[in-house]
């Protein structure tokens, strides 16, 4: 084999870039431990686990997005939790009996929203990061306009189940694992899924090969939005409430956990593994630099510096993209 075409070996993790994630994660822990000797290991992580599910849900939508190729993404998702999460708290109405109504609200909400964002790409031929920006400020205004001063409380099972735990593991973290099993069945054993990675590979080839493309990539970024109503509902209820701001940290931190977690920036290659790792990841380090007593402006120059290193050295997985 020619040196023009051998690919550098990495080992175990060259071949899973997701194992980064994990192993930065687990140093970051076993440092903050390490500090304070021990002390609230196990709250810690049951934390940890608990936000970690939330950047996991939002992060499942951004990867689909993110694996049709250069230049798609999602930032409407803040927006998108702060309608829907006031909507679902509104349906709700502090019933029980109406969370599954809830819910369906929420994920309505979602979709509303993805079909909106594909109509500014597909329709206007606005590029998807400008078309998903503008339209964050649009659901965003509306969402201020419904929800300011609106203070609706959870339904008080939907409240326990959000907040609940089990043997230290929260229902959350059981619960989004298995949205996290369905999702990878969807990316790896439906026509669907592999046409996502096709079009991220190469879409005109894709095209070529009878994929839909329009459809597949309309279909993502509804399922992108849609993933962050049910975000927004599940954050409401762990919060006691909606709030305009909520899902502000979600913007940057949904696309954060895609390239930590191994998916390929350009496209065509991705994995739900390692948005848990990366989820973990970011909770973690932002523990551990509080616990050090690091300040505020100091704390974000070096998450932002920790995360450019680790996607540095773990590289990701390169598109099949000539």
């Amino acid at each position: 084999m020619s040196a023009a075409v051998r690919k550098p070996r990495l080992g175990g993790m060259g071949r899973m870039p997701w194992a980064f994630s994990f192993a930065g994660a687990l140093a970051i822990f076993a440092a903050t431990v390490a500090f304070t000797g021990g002390t609230g290991a196990g709250q810690i992580l049951t934390t940890a686990l608990t936000f970690a599910t939330m950047y996991v849900i939002v992060g499942l939508g951004q990867m689909f997005v993110v694996t049709t190729g250069p230049g798609n993404v999602d930032l409407s998702i803040p927006a998108t939790i702060a309608l829907a999460g006031t909507i679902a708290m509104v349906v709700m109405d502090g019933r029980d009996a109406l969370v599954p109504l809830g819910l369906a609200a929420a994920l309505g909400t979602g979709i509303a929203v993805g079909c909106f964002n594909y109509a500014l790409i597909r329709l206007l031929s606005i590029p998807p990061i400008i078309a998903t920006l503008s339209a964050s400020f649009l659901v965003q205004s509306v969402a201020i306009a419904y929800g300011r001063g609106l203070r609706v409380r959870p339904p008080e099972g939907f409240a326990a189940f959000t907040t609940g735990r089990v043997a230290g593991i929260p229902y959350l973290a059981i619960a989004t694992l298995a949205l996290c099993l369905v999702m990878a069945v969807l990316l790896h054993r439906t026509v669907y899924g592999r046409s996502v990675s096709a079009i991220g590979q190469n879409s005109r080839a894709a095209g070529l090969a009878g994929i839909r493309v329009d459809r597949v990539r309309f279909l993502t970024y509804v399922l992108s939005a849609a993933l962050a109503g049910l975000c927004g509902a599940v954050l409401a209820g762990f919060s006691g409430g909606s709030s305009l701001n909520m899902g502000e940290e979600y913007l940057l931190a949904s696309i954060a956990v895609v390239v930590v977690g191994g998916s390929s920036v350009s496209g065509g290659q991705s994995n739900v593994a390692g948005l848990w790792g990366a989820s973990l990841f970011l909770y973690l380090l932002v523990t551990m630099l509080n616990t050090f007593g690091v300040g505020a402006g100091l704390r974000l120059l070096l998450t932002g510096l920790i995360i450019i290193a680790i996607i540095t050295i773990a590289g990701g997985p390169k598109s099949g993209r000539a």
